[in-house]
This record gives C-alpha cells, sequence and structure tokens, in this order.
C-alpha cells in the first residue's frame, strides 16, 4: 500500500548556497540533478510542488552594503541578488524538464523574456495542472529576504508548509558544525525561534508564519531522499509549528 502525503501542497525553500554544492560558488548540477529527482518523486505521489529559490551562490546583496562610502546602496544589492536567483530559477528547470516535469518560472520582476510575471492564480493554475511552479526574485522589493518570499508564496497558494532545506538536520540550539554540544530540537514553536533567535528563517517569515499557522519543516537536503520522507509525514529534521 502506498503512504498518503500529509502535505498536499508545499513549497520547497532552497538557498542559493544549496545550489553550489562543494563548489565555493555557481551551481552545481549534481545538486540540480539530485534536487529534480526528490522533486519527482513528490510528483509521483501527486503533490503539489512550489519552489522559492535564494541567490547567495551568484550574488549576496547584504555582503556588499556597510558602512564605507564606497559600498554599494542596500537597495542596489538586493535587486542584484534578486536577479542571481533568476539564474538560478531558469539552471533548475532546465534541468526538471529534462526529467519530463513541466515546470513554469514566476518572477517577482518582469523579464518576459525568460519568465512568466508573478501572478497569483496563474501560479495556482498550474499547480492544478500538474505542473511545478518556481518563484524567483524573491517579493520585488529591497529589504525583503527570500525567506519572506517563501512565507508569502505559501499563504497566496494555500500551501500546506514550507519545507526550509539547509545543511543541518534541523535546528540546533547553536550551529552544530561549529559546537559540538549544540542542542537539536525536533518541535519548536513560532514564538520560541522567536525570542531565542533561532536561526530557522527571518523575524519576519516566522512572523507571517505563525500569523497564518503555516508549519515549517526545517531538514538536511544534503541527504536525498529527505524531501519525501518530510512529506509523508516521517520524523525528519525540526518541526515549528
Amino acid at each position: 500500500m502506498t503512504p498518503k502525503p500529509v502535505y498536499k501542497r508545499i513549497v520547497l525553500k532552497l538557498s542559493g548556497e544549496a545550489l553550489q554544492g562543494k563548489k565555493t560558488h555557481g551551481i552545481d548540477n549534481l545538486v540540480l540533478i539530485s534536487i529534480s529527482r526528490q522533486i519527482k518523486e513528490l510528483r509521483d505521489l501527486n503533490v503539489d510542488v512550489a519552489i522559492v529559490l535564494g541567490g547567495g551562490n551568484i550574488f549576496r546583496g547584504q555582503q556588499n552594503t556597510g558602512s564605507l562610502g564606497l559600498d554599494m546602496d542596500r537597495s542596489v544589492a538586493d535587486y542584484m541578488g534578486m536577479l542571481a536567483t533568476v539564474i538560478n530559477g531558469l539552471a533548475l528547470q532546465n534541468v526538471m524538464e529534462k526529467m519530463h516535469l513541466p515546470t513554469r518560472v514566476m518572477t517577482a520582476i518582469e523579464i518576459q523574456r525568460v519568465a512568466e510575471p508573478y501572478i497569483r492564480r496563474r501560479a495556482i493554475r498550474h499547480l492544478e495542472k500538474g505542473r511545478c511552479v518556481i518563484f524567483v526574485a524573491g517579493t520585488g522589493n529591497p529589504y525583503f529576504t527570500t525567506d519572506t518570499a517563501a512565507a508569502l508564496r505559501a499563504m497566496e497558494i494555500h500551501a500546506d508548509a514550507i519545507l526550509k532545506a539547509t545543511r543541518v538536520d534541523g535546528v540546533y540550539s547553536a550551529d552544530p558544525l561549529q559546537v559540538k554540544n549544540a542542542r537539536k530540537f525536533t518541535h519548536l514553536k513560532y514564538i520560541d525561534v522567536l525570542k531565542k533567535g533561532l536561526k530557522v528563517m527571518d523575524a519576519t517569515a516566522v512572523s507571517l508564519c505563525m500569523d497564518n499557522k503555516l508549519p515549517i519543516v526545517v531538514f538536511n537536503l544534503n541527504k536525498e531522499g529527505n524531501i519525501k520522507r518530510v512529506v509523508l509525514g516521517e520524523k525528519v529534521g525540526t518541526v515549528v509549528k
């Protein structure tokens, strides 16, 4: 008997760094293939999949702003970061469609030659027709992260959960890659994430999810098959709700 998914429509949040794999920057095709293969498993379960991408593997806006006179204006840097997410979205779409996954890239900044403009009703229609949707360019506004974009898009398309892919297997009291005794949480409340300053998602995104009672599942992307395990309700990573 085929197990039934506990989430029928998800938003998968991928950082730009996740796409670079073991490279110092850019895009690792092996990572794109792994992600696409896992998304195909979800589509075989008839789960609607939307994806929100970061752009830190190409350009991270906040690292190019600061107090020096020659530093870049925050708005300019953020717009450049948004364009980096478009590059990532096109790269992922290319691999997904080679695996016979119909995919649409929808952008918050209109670039008609390469991607559809984001229109909420059209995005929902794509999902209803069995297409995967990749949301790029964040919210289209500076000063908002792609975490906030993921929360916003999840509300708009009536997703059941946000799946936040990371390099570690959940949320810890400190960075487990640097602190050996860091404690892992299996379940957290939104308010605990905000009070303890845990780096799950930024405060705006967590607050949006809290106000709309949208679960966030934080898990390790590097272990192939984890996305499917989360969707089937297995105890993987950390659940924030």
